[in-house]
């Protein structure tokens, strides 16, 4: 008697673990106070369909315990959060997933490494990466009713920008996060410095001869920005500008926004210098501004009156996966109770999913809520991604050719010529806006490739980047033609000054 009643109380236990399982993602985003954004939510589990078979296992019945194969650009601590909150949901449990192995490549690597090796889930790294994975066949399309139950919780569109890239009714990617690009100030500075720092609203404001002056009152550079080569975010925001103001004023703006900065190795750096107060403004990626506000109250992050972008970052299924129904699953948390990874203090990202502010988790953090607000009602500009991606490699190089590399020649043209303007007077306005555009304008150089001379102009970025791509080992002769040219017009204005 006592063998049957253990029996049936462990044929008891087993159900209910099973029936919480599964309620548990179906209860994780049910709001306990009014939800600004109500999305459907309908029980989630798996159903078959014609490219995915759906197999339901119950607890205690893994006949084989599956590892993920993840490829992410995300940085360390956002993978060592995920791994502790996956493996310990009932999601896990429930699709026999004992572990995540993340594969870290640079974008280039990732379609053939897909097609080379059994990938999972591809996971971060924006929409452009994601399209030029679509495009080379490499997505699978998330079609099972787990994941497709936790799309529908996603916005379609936000800024302007799509969350999810459908083609013919099928989901191939959907974004998991979002992400925001400006600058952050510390006002402290700014006022130890004598500047109102509400004068920064655009890109143009960080290339003005104001940051100039300070720069020579302080005695340093009171701007931050980083090498475009060392930097994926900080080469978004030199996109960002081009575009928004057009290739030739857009140079214009970089190259005074290099006169007027330091230039550090890596965006962290940039964040982690105006947090100290070694400088009054960076350039930074939305989370990396809300860090800072996070660590120091000072600064506050600053979006550009239109002229700012918001990314969707995706994450999708690959057609290398041997188990498609646990990837799908993964995605699905990622979307759903995965969203409080970006709640954590040490990432600082925005959610895509609004239902995470309604947790417990998400109320403590209204600070974030806030700025995701400030983000999904922003003034966003139109960019062209695609025609980015057409000029990246090139225009990275060139930048580190002409402002990384030749920095201290750029900053005593550009420093001689405010001196001899605005403190000396010894040249007029009209001078000074002559030096100052040649200072700006794209130089002439002899292309090492055709032995012609040539200027840096869009259509010439596009022709070179596909010329890197198949020649690599041409990029060291490409920027010293570029490094040479753009010191000798620096040395010009210099020349012009009295240098």
């Amino acid at each position: 008697m006592a063998t049957t009643k253990s029996k049936l109380f462990a044929i008891i236990v087993i159900g209910a673990l099973l029936v919480s399982s599964i309620a548990a993602i179906v209860v994780f985003f049910s709001p306990s106070q009014p939800t600004p954004i109500q999305t459907q939510t309908s029980p989630i589990s798996p159903a078959p369909t014609a490219t995915t078979p759906i197999r339901t296992v119950a607890v205690g019945e893994c006949k084989e315990w599956i590892t993920l194969t993840i490829l992410t650009r995300h940085p360390t601590e956002i993978l060592e959060k995920t791994r502790q909150l996956f493996l310990e949901s009932d999601i896990a449990k429930k699709y026999c997933i004992k572990d995540l192995n993340f594969v870290q490549l640079p974008p280039g690597w990732w379609t053939n490494y897909i097609r080379n090796h059994t990938v999972d889930v591809a996971w971060g790294g924006g929409p452009t990466l994601f399209d030029s994975l679509f495009k080379a066949g490499v997505l699978r399309p998330l079609e099972g009713k787990l994941v497709v139950n936790a799309i529908e919780q996603i916005p379609d569109e936000i800024a302007g920008a799509q969350m999810k890239r459908v083609v013919d009714g099928k989901v191939y990617w959907v974004a998991a996060a979002i992400a925001s690009f400006g600058f952050t100030v510390n006002k402290d500075v700014a006022g130890r410095l004598g500047y109102d720092w509400h004068k920064l609203e655009t890109w143009k404001d960080l290339a003005s001869d104001d940051l100039g002056l300070l720069m020579l009152k302080a005695g340093v550079p009171v701007l931050g920005v980083a090498d475009p080569t060392m930097s994926t975010s900080n080469t978004r925001m030199y996109e960002i500008i081009l575009q928004a103001y057009g290739w030739e004023e857009g140079w214009r703006t970089l190259i005074l926004m290099g006169a007027n900065a330091k230039i550090y190795s890596g965006s962290s750096d940039v964040r982690d210098a105006v947090i100290n107060g070694e400088a009054m403004v960076g350039i930074t990626i939305d989370f990396y501004g809300y860090t800072a506000q996070r660590l120091n109250p000072a600064c506050i992050y600053i979006l550009p009156k239109g002229e700012t972008i918001v990314n969707g970052d995706p994450i999708a299924v690959t057609v290398s996966t041997k188990h498609p129904e646990a990837a799908e699953a993964f995605v699905a948390w990622v979307l759903t109770e995965g969203q409080k990874i970006w709640l954590d203090p040490n990432i600082n990202r925005l959610p895509v999913n609004p239902k995470v502010f309604e947790t417990p988790e998400g109320r403590k953090r209204q600070d974030l809520y806030e700025a995701y607000l400030r983000t999904i009602n922003a003034k966003a500009m139109q960019f062209n991604d695609t025609l980015a991606l057409m000029y990246e490699d090139a225009m990275r190089l060139y930048f580190k050719a002409t402002i990384v590399d030749v920095n201290d020649v750029l900053k005593n043209a550009w420093t001689a010529l405010l001196k001899a303007y605005y403190i000396d007077r010894r040249i007029d306005e009209k001078t000074f806006e002559e030096l100052k555009d040649k200072l700006t304008s794209l130089p002439t150089f002899t292309d090492p490739i055709t032995g012609k001379p040539s200027k840096f102009t869009v259509q010439y970025a596009v022709k070179v980047n596909q010329i890197l791509l198949e020649q690599p080992g041409v990029a060291d002769k490409l920027m010293d033609a570029w490094r040479e040219a753009a010191r000798k017009q620096y040395l010009e204005v210099l020349k012009s000054l009295g240098g």
